[in-house]
C-alpha cells in the first residue's frame, strides 16, 4: 500500500503538469458565431433605378462559406421563365404550337426580369412562375442576340429583386452559387468556385457578339439558363447561359455572362429598346507567339490589329493596323474576350484610353468610340431612335475615301428594308443625301436632328446617286 501511494501521487503530479505546460504554449480560442449578420453596404445605389450600371463593392465576398443567408435571400427573386410559340389554328386543324422554358432573375421591384435570348427567342407568348407559384403574362421588351440577353417585364409591383454586384470584383477560386428555376420546381441551389474569367466559347454568332463569361464549376443544368449566378452576399455576379457537355448533361463547365455587361445590355433594351454598342473601329486577333516576336513584345498576350475601320474611333485617334492593344484606361487587356467586355460596355461617344505597343514602344491615345454608322450620336426610343426603323433605311456617314472622291457633304443610304416607307418611296440604296428640305446635312446625326424636327410633316429628301447623273428628290412622311 505504502509503495502504491508514491505512484498515484506522482501520476497525479504529471498530469496537472502536462495541463499546466499545455496551457501555457496553446494560443487564444477564437469562437465563430453563427446567426449573426451584418448588413451589406453599397456605394451609389440608386432605389430609383436598380440596374443603373452602378457597381457596388471591390472586395471579395467569398467568407464565410455559409450560403443559407445568401440563398433565402436570392431564391424569391429567380423565376421560371416559359417562352410559347403559338401559332392560330384554322378551321382545317392546321397550325403549330410549341414551348420552351428556362429561368430568368428579377432586377427591379416593379418587374423587370432577365434571362437569356435562346430561352424565349423561339416564341411569341411568355409566361412567368415566380417562386411563390404566382403566375403572370409578361411582355418582351427586347432582346439582344449577340450577348444572349433578353428583357421582359411583368405588370406588379414590390417585388423581390436581386441587386447586382461588381462581376469584376469576382476573383478565380472564389465561392459563388447558381440559382435556377426549371420546370417550376422552385429555385434550386447549386455551389461552386469560379474557375476562370474573360472566357471565349465560340456560342454566339453575329458580326458584335460577346464572349467574355465566368466559367464555374456550380453544376448548372438544362433549364437553368437563364438564372443567377450570386456571390456568398447574395448579389447577381453573372446570368447563366450555357454548359460545355459531351452528354448532354452537366459535366462540370458552366459560363455565365458577367454582371457589369449585363446592366449595360439590359439598361439599353429597357431605355432604346436595342443596344446602343460603342465600337472601337477595329478588325482583331489574337498575339501568337510569331507575331509577338516581330513586334518585340515582352509577353504574348494583347489584342492584335489587323485593319482598321475608315472613319471609326480608332483611325481617328492614330492607331494603325499592327499595333497590339494592351490595356483600356487602367484595366490590363490579355486576350479578345477581355478587350471586348470593356468595349462593350461604352455607348458611342465615350472617350477611352487605349494603351498600346507599336514598334517595341509603348504608346496611349484616346479614342472616342462610335456606332456602326460612324457616328457618336445616340438617342432614345421615345425620341427618334425609333425613327429610322419606322422609316425602314440604314444611312451613314462617309468614310475618308468618299469625302476626298466625292467633295461635298451628306450622307449615304447603306439599306433599305422591304415595303417599308422609303422603299415606297423608290429610294435605291446607295443614294447620297445632301439636303433635308432647304437644310444641308453632312452626318448621320444632322440627318436624324432634321427628320426629328420635321416630325409630324412631310420631307423632301434632296441628293444624287454617284453612278448617274443629276439631282433626285424623294417625300415621305415622317409621323
Amino acid at each position: 500500500m505504502n509503495k502504491i501511494i508514491p505512484i498515484v501521487i506522482a501520476s497525479l503530479l504529471s498530469a496537472f503538469f502536462a495541463v499546466f505546460i499545455y496551457r501555457q504554449l496553446e494560443g487564444p480560442n477564437i469562437v465563430y458565431a453563427d446567426g449573426t449578420s451584418v448588413p451589406a453596404i453599397y456605394t451609389n445605389l440608386e432605389l430609383a433605378d436598380q440596374f443603373s450600371g452602378n457597381l457596388q463593392r471591390t472586395f471579395i465576398s467569398s467568407a464565410p462559406t455559409d450560403f443559407t443567408s445568401a440563398a433565402r435571400r436570392v431564391t424569391p427573386g429567380v423565376v421560371n421563365v416559359r417562352a410559347i410559340q403559338d401559332s392560330n389554328y384554322s378551321w382545317w386543324g392546321s397550325g403549330s404550337y410549341g414551348a420552351s422554358s428556362g429561368s430568368g432573375v428579377i432586377v427591379s421591384s416593379d418587374g423587370f426580369i432577365v434571362t437569356n435570348n435562346h430561352v424565349i427567342e423561339d416564341g411569341n407568348k411568355y409566361e412567368i412562375t415566380l417562386n411563390d407559384h404566382r403566375e403572370y403574362e409578361a411582355k418582351l421588351i427586347a432582346n439582344d442576340p449577340s450577348t444572349d440577353l433578353a428583357l421582359l417585364k411583368i405588370d406588379e409591383k414590390d417585388l423581390p429583386y436581386l441587386i447586382f454586384g461588381n462581376s469584376d470584383s469576382l476573383s478565380v477560386g472564389e465561392w459563388v452559387m447558381a440559382v435556377g428555376n426549371p420546370f417550376n420546381l422552385e429555385s434550386t441551389v447549386t455551389a461552386g468556385i469560379v474557375s476562370a474569367k474573360g472566357r471565349s466559347i465560340d456560342i454566339l454568332e453575329g458580326e458584335y457578339t460577346i464572349e467574355s463569361f465566368i466559367q464555374t464549376d456550380a453544376a448548372v443544368n438544362p433549364g437553368n439558363s437563364g438564372g443567377a449566378l450570386v456571390n456568398t452576399n447574395g448579389e447577381l455576379v453573372g446570368i447563366n447561359t450555357a454548359i460545355i457537355t459531351r452528354s448532354g448533361k452537366y459535366e462540370g463547365y458552366s459560363f455565365a455572362i458577367p454582371s457589369t455587361l449585363v446592366q449595360k445590355i439590359i439598361k439599353d433594351l429597357r431605355d432604346y429598346g436595342e443596344v446602343k454598342r460603342g465600337l472601337l473601329g477595329v478588325r482583331i486577333g489574337p498575339v501568337n507567339d510569331q507575331n509577338a516576336k516581330e513586334l518585340g513584345l515582352p509577353k504574348i498576350e494583347g489584342v492584335y490589329i489587323s485593319s482598321v475601320t475608315p472613319a471609326g474611333g480608332a483611325e481617328d485617334a492614330g492607331l494603325q493596323s499592327g499595333d497590339v492593344i494592351v490595356g483600356i484606361g487602367k484595366v490590363k487587356i490579355k486576350t479578345i474576350p477581355e478587350l471586348q467586355e470593356q468595349v462593350g460596355r461604352l455607348h458611342p461617344g465615350s472617350t477611352i484610353i487605349v494603351q498600346y505597343i507599336r514598334e517595341s514602344k509603348r504608346y496611349r491615345t484616346n479614342v472616342t468610340l462610335k456606332d456602326k454608322n460612324q457616328t457618336t450620336a445616340f438617342t432614345s426610343r421615345k425620341g427618334v431612335k425609333d425613327m429610322l426603323g419606322q422609316l425602314g433605311f440604314e444611312p451613314r456617314d462617309f468614310t475618308q475615301d468618299e469625302k476626298r472622291r466625292l467633295r461635298i457633304s451628306g450622307v449615304i443610304v447603306e439599306n433599305i428594308e422591304v415595303g417599308s416607307i422609303i422603299e415606297r418611296t423608290e429610294m435605291d440604296p446607295n443614294y447620297i443625301i445632301t439636303k433635308v428640305g432647304e437644310v444641308k446635312v453632312s452626318s448621320v446625326r444632322e440627318l436624324l436632328s432634321e427628320l426629328k424636327k420635321n416630325a409630324g410633316g412631310k420631307v423632301i429628301l434632296e441628293g444624287f446617286y454617284e453612278s448617274y447623273p443629276g439631282e433626285y428628290y424623294y417625300t415621305f412622311e415622317v409621323r
